[in-house]
């Protein structure tokens, strides 16, 4: 039976391991067992934290409506509910930046909010 040599494929496997692990701690960045060990950990939640920032997000947005719509004495449900009676179709995340930047903008929809 013909001899193989895996030196080749095994140490690219590895280097590559290594070059994502660069940057974490001790030996953690230098020995490949433990390397690997906590690639697949960061791995594991950067897969899935890149779902929960979405969620992150949308709970920032609401959090900034409310605060924004109760200065203007309007509750967030009220201030949404009222949108959609007005058929004015804006998302959280546009809402919440006029809110934060442009505030006379904001007090403007929220009147149209008021009174659909």
């Amino acid at each position: 039976m013909v001899r193989v040599k895996r030196g080749n494929v095994a140490r690219k496997r590895r280097k590559k391991v290594l070059k994502i692990a660069k940057g974490y701690v001790g030996s953690h960045s230098r020995l490949f067992r433990p390397a690997n060990q906590q690639v697949m950990k960061a791995l594991k939640y950067s897969y899935r934290h890149r779902r929960e920032r979405k969620r992150d997000f949308r709970s920032l947005w609401i959090t900034r409506l409310n605060a924004a719509a109760r200065m203007e004495g309007l509750s967030y449900s009220r201030l949404i509910d009222g949108l959609n009676k007005a058929e004015v179709r804006l998302n959280r995340k546009v809402l919440s930046q006029l809110a934060v930047l442009d505030p006379p903008v904001f007090a403007a929809i929220v009147s149209v909010a008021k009174n659909p």
